[in-house]
């Protein structure tokens, strides 16, 4: 018996990954296990049930057995002739968290939902033409939704139909340029990014190979209006001045940004941003940048791993702001290790005393590829500070100090997405001024328009007009990237003539 495992026992696998998605959000502390029934599997930990699953033509039924020898939780559902699959899952989830609810005594925002797009499903009904009340009933009833995310996503999905209304969806496209360095890596990155230590002497051939997918899409997409321009990482303001000048200098002179509605750099990182490179950002007309804290709490940036200061983000924002940036985003993480809402609380009043004209509330997802989940696996958890119990509704208000606080400086909600083994299974909210949501961020979530993608570790995407969706993947390796550019442009070439 292992004491973290979770035991789920199934006659049918098929529905494995929604049932330990559902599973995993109400123990997010254990490895939940799915077993077949006749698998000779392993017992769940002390303080666990264990869970059997069986698939009947004309039924689900659901054991679940509590080890402390408590009673057992008997439940079923019917099934009847010519269900289509999505109907039977539907049923399945229901099951499952009703005897989890019921077991645990606790509820989720978002019910069964485990998917990462919730924002979809009031899109989709906005566009049959349903009211507000029915979408919020429709959320309830079907997946169990609280009445304040049903909320939240019919606000977003209204405000994204009408960004959608000025986008070039079929005709156009998106470009992402990755630069996957950074100054250290995050506790809870998993993002393809390397010490920029590391690689300096390497920069300028890492660009000889972004020049030629540059120049492979100026080629390719000519015909096609470019709507928005996104450049992350990693942190792309690790380049020195002369690199990001010869980046955004090569995006310029060989792409058309005459219908390009918004050019994004993450600075990212207060200790990669200069007044000089600030600068180079405004020569080639970028219009939005992030400067990303995560959190206002110095104590909390050391344990993460960011190298940078409190002071050091207020002195790279009012930098931002003199030389003329008048959209600029900040991303937060909620449920850091060892925060409690007090210190989210500063943090927002930090942030306030700035208004910025955008705030990307993340909460806290464990990511298999991080150094915080490695440190889990080997047992030294700092999350577990709190009860786990207080942790989880400690994490729904930080998110609500945090939402509240965005709202208070006069933004909204404008997109919205989840993540697997995120706190308090909750949600990562963009907030932003009239007139400044980031329009990309949006195209990312939401399968609207084709984004070619360029850079090691990025993922072109696209979009065809009987809404079929096709990608391909860039190698994640630089020193791959580079070696093999020929083969990541030819990829793109087969992805964009597609019929």
């Amino acid at each position: 018996m292992e004491q973290n495992l979770l035991a789920v026992r199934v006659n049918e696998s098929s529905f494995g990954y929604d049932i330990h998605s559902l599973v995993k959000a109400f123990y997010p502390e254990c490895e939940v296990k799915i077993f077949d029934r006749g698998e000779p599997g392993r017992a769940s930990g002390e303080g666990f049930p264990e869970l059997e699953i069986d698939f009947a033509p004309d039924e689900i039924a659901l054991v679940l057995s509590p080890k402390e020898g408590g009673e057992v939780l008997k439940k079923g559902v019917e099934l009847s002739d010519g269900l289509q699959r999505a109907e039977i899952k539907n049923r399945l989830k229901r099951l499952v968290y009703e005897a989890l609810s019921e077991f645990t005594g606790r509820t989720l925002p978002w019910g069964t939902l485990t998917g990462i797009r919730p924002v979809k499903i009031p899109m989709e009904l906005l566009e049959k033409g349903k009211g507000q009340e029915e979408i919020a009933a429709y959320m309830r009833d079907v997946y169990y939704v609280s009445r304040e995310k049903s909320l939240l996503s019919i606000e977003i999905a209204h405000r994204e139909r009408e960004m959608l209304s000025s986008l070039h969806c079929r005709d156009g496209y998106s470009l992402y340029v990755g630069i996957p360095f950074c100054p250290t890596t995050c506790l809870y990155c998993s993002f393809t990014s390397f010490p920029i230590a590391s690689w300096k002497k390497k920069i300028g051939d890492y660009l000889d190979a972004l020049e030629k997918e540059i120049d492979f899409v100026a080629e390719s997409c000519g015909d096609k209006i470019l709507d928005t321009v996104y450049i992350g990482g990693g942190t792309p303001t690790t380049l020195g001045e002369k690199e990001l000048d010869r980046l955004l200098g090569r995006l310029r002179g060989s792409l058309d940004f005459t219908h390009v509605k918004e050019f994004t750099v993450e600075a990212g990182r207060a200790d990669s941003i200069t007044r000089e490179k600030l600068r180079v950002l405004k020569k080639w007309g970028v219009t939005r940048i992030s400067v990303n804290p995560q959190t206002m709490k110095e104590e909390t940036l050391r344990l993460i791993g960011r190298q940078h200061t409190v002071e050091q983000v207020r002195e790279a924002f009012a930098l931002a702001r003199e030389e003329g940036f008048d959209n600029i985003n900040m991303d937060l993480i909620l449920g850091l290790p060892g925060e409690d809402d007090g210190d989210v609380a500063k943090t927002i009043e930090a942030v306030r005393e700035l208004m910025p004209d955008s705030v990307t509330i993340h909460s806290l997802a464990v990511k298999r590829a991080s150094r915080l989940n490695q440190w889990i696996s080997q047992g030294i958890n700092p999350l577990t500070d709190r009860a786990d119990g207080a942790r989880k509704s400690g994490t729904e208000r930080v998110m609500e100090i945090a939402s509240v606080g965005a709202r208070s400086m006069g933004m909204k909600p404008y997109y919205l997405y989840r993540q697997k083994n995120m706190s308090g299974n909750l949600e990562n909210v963009g907030f932003a001024a009239e007139g400044k949501y980031g329009i990309y961020n949006t195209l990312i979530m939401e399968d609207w328009q084709s984004i070619v993608a360029l850079g090691a570790g990025s993922i072109s995407k696209r979009i065809f007009e009987d809404g079929r969706i096709e990608r391909c993947e860039n190698v994640k390796d630089v020193a791959q990237y580079m070696e093999r550019i020929d083969e990541m442009i030819e990829r793109k070439r087969r992805l964009l003539i597609l019929s």
